[in-house]
């Protein structure tokens, strides 16, 4: 569990907007891209891990939103963000 602490510690590092910052947009969508690629390793030798599937869904669609907040808000920070996470190709 001391792996998966550090590399939340480095994904906000790497993302935050300034020092102490932990919940900005960027970071929730840094964190949340992290875990769903995690998550989708495991579906995919697990293929009837169905409520697994379902919280993928969830984070599928709470990235969504918090992407749909910052290309409202901040179209250069949108636009930086998804091109670092290599997202929406």
């Amino acid at each position: 569990m001391a792996l998966a602490a550090q590399l939340r510690q480095t994904l906000i590092k790497d993302f935050q907007r300034h020092e102490g910052d932990t919940g900005s947009p960027e970071v929730q969508v840094a964190i949340l891209t992290n875990r769903m690629r995690e998550l989708s390793e495991h579906l995919q030798v697990q293929k009837h891990d169905f409520a697994s599937r379902r919280g993928l869904v969830l984070m599928v669609g709470k990235r969504n939103r918090l992407l749909k907040y910052l290309a409202r808000t901040d179209r250069a920070a949108y636009l930086a963000l998804i091109k670092r996470l290599g997202l929406r190709k």
